[in-house]
């Protein structure tokens, strides 16, 4: 049935908050939030990289076995993937800005008290509380830039995100390159890794109480008045014959108030497929990236470096992540997303056996690098291609469960892959790798839709 005249005018004359944001050019506000963003996943990707980085000199000092070394690896994705499902529900349910506070909260104060473990135990269990905090920070920041970036500069807004946030690849390496064979104060270098991760952390939770609510979200939680002030407020900072005159592709021309969204939604006969492709992709996608991350300096020790080379050649190969994270930015709006993920997750298939067959310490770096950097345009392309899927009453948890997978499987990672590299060597290790991004090609290629451009509020 078609809408009455008088409706459609109005509709016209009142675009929704969501509208108005997709129509809007890029404001101050918006590169301020983006960076606040950035910031807070850098320490993300820094305390993701930590453990495995240092994983050889953990294994010396508190002289583990291969099954304590599996737990520390793991104790921190098992605590992410916990993270990950229960920070959705509360950004969901109270705001994204409050989920924000409490995982970065949570992060600081245990990865601090990591850095003063007494023995393996300790650090299992503060690992794992640290990562019930760091667990949501990526799938949260991936909602609250796609609420309120417009949808023509989404995927590249995010790709500058995540640019900054992969410094902390980098970071990490170098850092413990620098302070791993010291011992500042008398403390193992080692050590200070932990605390450097958690004061930067507390500072980015003092950035971020300055952070705005999500106008998408207020608006969908019945706080309209709200809502209204703050994409007025961004509206302000430009002029009006900067705005779009059109709404964006698949843009629904009324929006109904929503009803509160229930998790069980993600398995409606709208959303199934969806949820099917982001569940398997979340699931293998871990596999190839951080596979290489945490597993990097024990491919190293296999091919017979010793623990501060392996890790100067870990270092080293970590330069690509922020490098591909910064060139995924002039294609990350002009290709579409689904393409990008298949293209680079092949790329990732490939240089990962050539870093596994690398005979010399200049290939070795090489191709380690161009792991890296393949590695951060799929991953990139996946954090904008993830949050692009489900609307705004749902779209925390959502994609939080779907995400929490990914940690589920980085858990068992180093249960099922250092077996294969003790037994058979770099060389069947990274065809298993590869194996798993051929597969994940296949399913976003054959189940993924289109997202590229497209409003977020779209069902």
């Amino acid at each position: 049935m078609s809408q009455p005249t008088a409706l459609r005018k109005e509709t016209a004359a009142a675009p929704s908050i969501g509208d108005r944001i997709d129509r809007m050019p890029i404001t101050p506000t918006h590169r301020r939030l983006t960076a606040v963003i950035g910031v807070g996943l850098l320490f993300d990707t820094f305390e993701n990289n930590l453990a495995g980085t240092i994983s050889k000199v953990l294994q010396e000092d508190f002289a583990f076995n291969g099954t304590t070394l599996k737990l520390v690896l793991a104790s921190a994705f098992i605590g992410q993937f916990f993270g990950s499902v229960v920070l959705g529900r509360v950004a969901d349910r109270y705001g994204r800005r409050r989920a924000f506070l409490i995982n970065l909260a949570l992060y600081s104060g245990f990865s601090l008290l990591g850095a003063f473990s007494p023995n393996a135990a300790w650090l299992i269990v503060t690992r794992f509380f640290a990562g019930v905090g760091i667990g949501a920070e990526q799938s949260l920041s991936d909602c609250y830039l796609a609420d309120v970036l417009p949808a023509k500069q989404r995927g590249r807004y995010t790709a500058w995100a995540y640019t900054l946030a992969f410094c902390g690849v980098p970071a990490v390496g170098f850092a413990a390159l620098w302070l791993v064979p010291l011992s500042p104060l008398g403390i193992d270098g080692w050590r200070w890794l932990f605390v450097l991760g958690a004061l930067g952390s507390a500072v980015v939770w003092v950035l971020r109480r300055n952070l705005i609510e999500s106008p998408r979200w207020l608006a969908a939680n019945g706080q309209e008045q709200e809502a209204e002030r703050l994409v007025a407020r961004m509206e302000a900072e430009v002029p009006a014959t900067a705005l779009t005159t059109q709404a964006p592709t698949q843009t629904p021309a009324v929006q109904a108030p929503a009803p509160a969204g229930r998790l069980r939604d993600v398995f409606q006969a709208r959303f199934r497929r969806r949820t099917a492709m982001l569940w398997l992709f979340c699931s293998l996608s871990v596999v190839g990236y951080s596979g290489f991350g945490a597993l990097a300096p024990q491919i190293l020790a296999a091919k017979g470096y010793d623990v501060v080379t392996s890790i100067g050649f870990t270092a080293v190969s970590f330069l690509g992540y922020p490098i591909g994270a910064l060139l995924s930015v002039p294609v990350m709006d002009r290709m579409e997303r689904k393409r990008l993920v298949a293209l680079s997750a092949t790329a990732m298939a490939l240089s990962g056996l050539a870093f596994a067959y690398a005979g010399s310490a200049a290939l070795i770096m090489c191709s380690g690098i161009l792991y890296t950097l393949v590695s951060n345009v799929f991953s990139t392309a996946s954090h904008v291609y993830l949050a692009e899927q489900y609307p705004t009453q749902i779209r925390a948890a959502a994609t939080g469960l779907a995400y929490s997978l990914s940690k589920l499987s980085a858990a068992a990672l180093p249960f099922a892959l250092l077996p294969v590299l003790e037994a058979h060597g770099p060389g069947p290790l990274f065809g298993v790798i590869a194996g798993a991004m051929g597969t994940l090609v296949l399913v976003v290629l054959v189940l993924g839709d289109r997202t590229t451009g497209i409003s977020v509020d779209r069902d």
